[in-house]
């Protein structure tokens, strides 16, 4: 069969066409051939920094917490500040730069939310009960809470507006027993270094202090905390520049893994 010259290029075109189309259809479908950096915002990466205001009682859980944060997010830097949940609120509704608030009653929080300084709906993660520390050798032979109250007793507690205190309070009235500190401390590490220092006989503490003091301390539990157990609750603060990295901080800490370290702590679930 002969072919001529006409019939030939319009077969040649015919098949450039049909290339030509085929090529286009294959590139569509395939936009992981973007740069990095668009790939990079596609997964949803968080960078930056916060600042988070936690309960004296949650620095060493929270110390831990932060610096897994931080690994497993490279490019984020967490700061962390610790004090009494009453002198943090107080700190927050007067300008103080946080992006999270972690308390250890559901009080102060509270108090943060009245003012419109809560971002949503805080949500608790750890509860917390009282235990008396002494000083390895118990001086003043403590076994009870109502020893406490024996006199000559050195015994510190956390001022009334501190969670610890407000607990302390509880107990003392569902024990029946009436204390007389001779110091009230702003927070519970405060009450925990006069045990340390040898100046008081015993301090009122949570049973998370105790554990961490290792043998600085000796701890000695009492019936009577179960009246006055602490939940403490977690919020991003309205004010947050970086409300993002904030949720994902406070997403940590709530998670499975987050519950491990503070179980681990001695914190009970709420």
């Amino acid at each position: 069969m002969r072919i001529t010259l006409k019939r030939l290029a319009a077969i040649l075109i015919a098949g450039t066409l049909t290339a030509s189309m085929a090529a286009c259809g294959a590139g569509t479908p395939t936009p992981s051939t973007g740069s990095a950096g668009t790939e990079s915002s596609m997964t949803g990466e968080i960078t930056g920094e916060i600042t988070v205001f936690a309960a004296a009682s949650l620095k060493s859980t929270f110390t831990q917490l932060a610096k897994e944060f931080e690994v497993q997010h490279p490019g984020t830097k967490v700061t962390l500040s610790f004090a009494g949940s009453s002198d943090l609120v107080t700190q927050i509704t007067q300008g103080a730069p946080a992006d999270v608030f972690a308390s250890a009653d559901t009080k102060n929080m509270t108090k943060l939310a009245d003012q419109g300084l809560v971002d949503g709906t805080a949500s608790n993660f750890a509860t917390n009960v009282l235990e008396i520390a002494v000083p390895p050798g118990n001086p003043a032979s403590i076994s009870s809470f109502a020893d406490l109250a024996k006199p000559g007793v050195k015994v510190v507690t956390c001022a009334s507006q501190v969670p610890c205190g407000a607990a302390t309070e509880t107990v003392e009235k569902a024990a029946g027993t009436t204390l007389n500190p001779v110091s009230e401390e702003s927070s519970v590490t405060d009450v925990l270094g006069k045990v340390t220092s040898g100046e008081a006989d015993a301090g009122l503490v949570y049973v998370t202090d105790v554990k961490a003091a290792g043998d600085k301390v000796k701890g000695i539990p009492f019936p009577e905390s179960d009246k006055a157990v602490n939940t403490y609750p977690i919020a991003t603060v309205g004010t947050s520049k970086n409300k993002e990295l904030a949720a994902a901080f406070l997403a940590s800490v709530t998670s499975e893994a987050g519950k491990k370290v503070l179980r681990g702590a001695g914190f009970g679930t709420p």
